[in-house]
């Protein structure tokens, strides 16, 4: 009975992505071994930020502190369900810590953090030519959208990177049935993809959906004629000197769309060296990476785009009204950009632990 009943389990995990979300349930931080993945292969020549040999005495922000109690920022962050946590100032790590045995080497997926390399590498492939402008139509690409509804030729690239294309998609993470459920477990995403339709005009509205970013993927892929991880690594990975090889998930073997609204999985360093990319507007070691108009764009607030937690929306980035941006993943996963004070924050989790971490970034950084 047990045999059977197991049995039962796997065929349906292996054919339903219903049944991958119940054998697997809500992300985790183990989820880069559960999906197949392509290679972004690191360089040869490896960037190192300096490292004073001891974290910087840091304070818990008093906004944070419980009362009548001594915690220490260790405590703190280990209890917030805390992987990996860097603080970056002028190239220098000032703290890095990790938890839960995870070192420096250890694999951490990144989740929608991936959104924001999405984004570069769209600005990279305007500034060669394979794209146009983010005003161009995303069916000049992906013509298979007007099988659906003409509609289609109205969005633009821009309402892509805004989150403001009007199409309808259920991005609900607790609902096995939502679109997102479908889109993170299932393995036909092109297939899913050519079933789309249009809740509403583009540009209307804000509403984060991570079809926008597959969608741009797409595109990348389709104008520059190279696969996403390809382009990555050439464009940026190895250019940034990370230290590792990293990877990112695809739907399946057979079909191999890459899953770009999520699932780069590297190490902590090398998602702070991105950080550092948009610190330095583009500009990495006298080498101009990304266009220093599009870092400028990225850091803008340029509409009236906010999401649940009240942050401005620019190309894939939380834009605040201090000047700082970040990134921001599912279980908490940061990079925390802050021009005035010269920092870069990465912050990886296990969970979100319901914190507001960018607040908690802000008043770190103002100790600073």
């Amino acid at each position: 009975m047990i045999t059977s009943i197991l049995m039962l389990i796997a065929v349906f995990t292996q054919s339903c992505h219903v049944g991958r979300y119940f054998y697997w349930n809500f992300a985790d931080a183990n989820d880069f071994k559960k999906f197949p993945s392509v290679e972004i292969k690191a360089g040869s020549g490896v960037f190192n930020f300096d490292q004073p040999g001891k974290n910087y005495k840091l304070s818990i922000p008093l906004d944070y502190q419980i009362e009548n109690e001594e915690q220490e920022l260790l405590d703190f962050l280990e209890n917030h369900q805390t992987l990996a946590f860097l603080i970056i100032r002028n190239d220098t790590i000032l703290f890095e810590e990790y938890f839960s045995d995870y070192e420096d080497s250890s694999i951490i997926p990144s989740f929608s953090v991936s959104k924001v390399f999405v984004s570069a590498l769209t600005g990279i492939a305007i500034e060669e030519g394979f794209i146009k402008s983010t005003n161009q139509a995303i069916t000049d690409f992906i013509p298979e959208l007007l099988e659906n509804d003409s509609a289609f030729a109205e969005i633009s690239i821009e309402d892509l990177l805004n989150m403001r294309s009007g199409i309808k998609f259920n991005e609900g993470y607790a609902n096995p049935f939502a679109d997102m459920a479908k889109y993170y477990y299932g393995r036909k995403l092109t297939h899913y993809i050519s079933k789309l339709k249009i809740a509403r005009p583009p540009d209307e509205e804000y509403e984060y959906i991570s079809v926008n970013s597959l969608l741009l993927a797409m595109i990348i892929e389709r104008s520059t004629n190279k696969p996403l991880n390809e382009y990555l690594t050439q464009k940026i990975w190895q250019p940034l000197g990370m230290e590792f090889d990293a990877t990112w998930s695809i739907d399946s073997k057979k079909a191999r769309q890459i899953k770009a609204f999520c699932c780069i999985n590297a190490r902590a360093r090398d998602f702070a060296k991105f950080g550092r990319l948009y610190l330095n507007k583009g500009s990495w070691n006298e080498q101009q990476i990304l266009p220093a108009t599009w870092v400028e764009k990225s850091m803008t607030i340029i509409n009236d785009s906010y999401d649940s937690q009240g942050y401005t929306y620019t190309y894939h980035w939380r834009v605040k009204e201090d000047g700082a941006i970040f990134a921001k993943g599912v279980l908490g996963q940061y990079i925390y950009v802050d021009p005035k004070k010269n920092v870069v924050i990465v912050r990886m989790g296990k969970k979100s632990s319901d914190l507001v971490w960018a607040d908690f970034f802000e008043k770190l950084c103002e100790g600073l």
